[in-house]
């Protein structure tokens, strides 16, 4: 595998997905016993692995999977342990009844290997590498595949740490300001979960990835930084605002989209994946479907999906959390309100439909999180 052929696709500006079929294709030269490559990331506040990328060349891809970390004693040894692991023989290793074992038995696959990544000796998640071959994980091909491994960990690592980056960043430029409001950590919490909840409920249907799922839940917490540039009187005022103050409030859209644009130029980050996600949920969650939104007045498909699912899940957490001139709602009361204005023709009814059908989750949340 030439070294310039691998450097063109670590610097590819593709999707991570795209960046790793081509790293797969290349890993098949040398390695062709390598019928699936996947990475699952976790999530160390919820203990949770989640299906992030994948290149599948037989079989179906699992999608939209998660598992607790500490219900899998043996994932669990080899992240405490640092170890790999290869099974020779699927089939006479993992039982029926749980989602993952299933698919890997329906899929015929024979054998895997797997090993744990770390960034900055931090946990980040599994790679995992199946055959259809039965033992096709030599001891001569795991020392091939921890090499070429370290390739895919690089792609997915290198993302993770330059989302992390633009969101501590963020995070600085909102603590410098002081800025106040009602964007505790909670809040920002139950935003990126909720929008997740949404995102994974209509992934089908708008042919959402799991890689652009887990980029929703990271920057859907952005979605109010240019309040940060709304002066704190206005932010903070108790009772109803007048036109003026409404309208300066209403600037914090276009304030947020400019902070992001120059924290990504300054950064070099442009070239980020899903740059233009981030920019949406930022630009697009105030707009309305029927064009009584702002600041630009979109309409129906103007506004991009994953601007509606963060507008359906910040109207959400609004309603159902306390404000200084108001209690905060029952969830039944507020999934009431997402309905009407459903009817009304301003919400996505995908998206409301969402957060209906996963009521126990959701009241769990609002539960869990509350500031």
């Amino acid at each position: 595998m030439p070294d310039n052929e691998l450097l063109n696709i670590l610097a590819n500006e593709d999707s991570l997905t795209t960046r790793l079929e081509s790293l797969h294709n290349s890993i098949i030269e040398k390695v062709p016993v390598v019928d699936r490559i996947a990475c699952a990331i976790y999530d160390e506040k919820t203990d949770l692995l989640k299906t992030f990328v994948n290149s599948t060349k037989k079989g179906q891809a699992i999608e939209g999977y998660e598992y607790k970390l500490s219900k899998s004693q043996s994932l669990k040894k080899l992240f405490e342990r640092r170890e790999t692991r290869v099974i020779d023989r699927i089939a006479e290793s993992v039982g029926h009844g749980v989602e993952h074992s299933d698919w890997l038995l329906d899929q015929d696959y024979q054998s895997s290997f797997t090993i744990p990544m770390y960034a900055a000796g931090n946990f980040v998640g599994f790679l995992f590498f199946d055959s259809c071959t039965e033992s096709a994980f030599t001891d001569r091909v795991q020392r091939d595949l921890l090499l070429l491994g370290n390739l895919v960990i690089m792609l997915v690592t290198s993302e993770i740490a330059a989302v992390r980056s633009l969101l501590a960043t963020a995070k600085a430029a909102r603590d410098f300001a002081h800025l106040r409001d009602f964007e505790t950590g909670r809040h920002l919490d139950r935003m990126a979960y909720l929008s997740r909840l949404i995102a994974r409920h209509i992934k089908e249907k708008y042919h959402l990835s799991d890689e652009t799922i887990e980029h929703i839940f990271l920057f859907a917490p952005l979605h109010d930084i240019g309040k940060i540039g709304v002066p704190d009187s206005i932010l903070l005022k108790p009772g109803h605002l007048d036109p003026d103050e409404r309208k300066e409030i209403e600037t914090h859209v276009d304030k947020g989209v400019s902070i992001i644009q120059k924290v990504l130029s300054d950064y070099q980050l442009q070239s980020l994946n899903d740059s233009q996600l981030m920019l949406d949920i930022v630009a697009h969650h105030h707009e309305m479907l029927d064009g009584s939104g702002y600041p630009a007045g979109l309409k129906g498909d103007e506004i991009s999906i994953v601007g509606r699912i963060i507008t359906v899940a910040d109207i959400f957490d609004a309603l159902t959390s306390r404000r200084p001139y108001k209690d905060p709602w029952p969830v039944e009361d507020a999934l009431k309100e997402l309905d009407a204005l459903v009817d009304a023709g301003k919400l996505d009814p995908d998206c409301v439909a969402a957060l209906t059908s996963h009521r126990t989750e959701i009241e769990n949340l609002v539960t869990t999180l509350a500031d």
